[in-house]
C-alpha cells in the first residue's frame, strides 16, 4: 500500500485543476470544439470527462447515454464507456456552463478532500492501477488531470512554459508515471533478467528513471555503481505524451547501450489504458 503525504498530493491535484481553469477562462465557444489527440474527443469532451469523474467521486451516478457507447470506435473498455456516458450527457452544454460545472464540482471535492482524515486517506481503495491507498488514487487523479491539461494545450496551440512545468502537479504526474515503468520495461518491453534501463528525461521535467530487472522490472534509486545496459534519453514532456498514447512521434529520442532493447521499450511506452 502506497503511503503518500496528503498535503503534497492535494497541492498537486488542486494545482492541476487550477491550470485547467486558467486555460478555459475566456475560451471562445468555437475553441471548445477543437479536436484533441484523444480519438473522438474535442476540448468539450475532455472537460466533460473531468466533470464526470469528479462527480462520480462525489457519489453521482453515471448518466444514461443516448446510444450504446460500447459500439463507438474509440471506446475500448468499461472505463471508456463510463467516460463516454458523461461526454454525451454534457454535450449540449455551452463552454461557459461546462467551466462553471467544473469549478463547482472541484470546489466540493477540495472541501471533502481537505476534511478527509489521515486514516481514510491511507485506507485501501480500488484505483485504476489496482488495489492501493486512497492517497495513491488521488495521485493518479493528479496525473490524469495534468495529462488532460496538456491535451487541451496541444489542441489549442498553447504549449506550457517552463514555469508551467515546474509545479507540484507535473512532479506528481511524473512520479505516477515512473511507478509504472517497471511494468513497461519488464513486461511490455520484455527486458531480460539483469537488464538495467535508464530513462533520462531532459528539459523542465528532467529526472532519471531507473529500472532493474530481476524476475520483473522494479524501480531502483541506482544501479549499485554499474552502468545501465540500455539508456533512453528524451524530453520529459515528450515522454508523458508517448506514455499516454497522445503521440507516436519519437523524433528526438536517443538510444544508447542495447539499442534493440531500448527501441522495444520506446515502442511499448504507451501503457495508459
Amino acid at each position: 500500500m502506497s503511503k503518500l503525504a496528503k498535503s503534497d498530493v492535494l497541492a498537486g491535484l488542486f494545482a492541476a485543476w487550477d491550470g485547467i481553469d486558467r486555460l478555459l477562462d475566456g475560451l471562445p465557444e468555437s475553441a471548445w470544439e477543437t479536436p484533441t489527440s484523444l480519438p473522438g474527443w474535442d476540448v468539450r469532451a475532455v472537460v466533460s470527462h473531468l466533470i464526470g469523474t469528479e462527480s462520480m467521486l462525489m457519489g453521482v451516478a453515471t448518466p444514461a447515454a443516448d446510444l450504446d457507447v460500447t459500439g463507438l470506435e474509440h471506446v475500448r473498455n468499461d472505463i471508456g464507456a463510463m467516460n463516454e456516458c458523461w461526454v454525451r450527457h454534457l454535450s449540449g452544454e455551452s463552454g461557459a456552463t461546462l467551466r462553471q460545472r467544473l469549478l463547482a464540482v472541484t470546489h466540493d471535492r477540495r472541501r471533502l478532500l481537505g476534511e478527509m482524515s489521515e486514516d481514510d486517506w491511507n485506507a485501501p481503495a480500488q484505483t485504476p492501477a489496482g488495489p492501493d491507498s486512497y492517497g495513491r488514487f488521488m495521485r493518479i487523479r493528479t496525473f490524469d488531470c495534468w495529462m488532460h491539461e496538456h491535451d487541451i494545450r496541444d489542441a489549442l496551440g498553447r504549449p506550457a512554459s517552463d514555469d508551467d512545468l515546474s509545479g507540484p502537479a507535473a512532479r506528481l504526474a511524473l512520479d505516477e508515471m515512473a511507478a509504472s515503468m517497471g511494468y513497461v520495461v519488464g513486461k511490455l518491453g520484455r527486458a531480460p533478467d539483469g537488464s538495467r534501463v535508464a530513462i533520462e528525461l531532459t528539459g523542465p521535467l528532467a529526472r532519471t528513471i531507473r529500472v532493474a530487472v530481476d524476475g520483473r522490472g522494479q524501480l531502483v534509486d541506482d544501479f549499485g555503481g554499474l552502468e545501465p545496459t540500455a539508456t533512453i534519453r528524451l524530453d520529459g514532456l515528450l515522454f508523458t505524451r508517448l506514455a499516454g498514447g497522445r503521440t507516436d512521434n519519437t523524433e528526438g529520442v536517443e538510444l544508447d547501450g542495447d539499442r534493440q532493447l531500448a527501441a522495444r521499450i520506446v515502442q511499448h511506452l504507451d501503457y495508459v489504458i
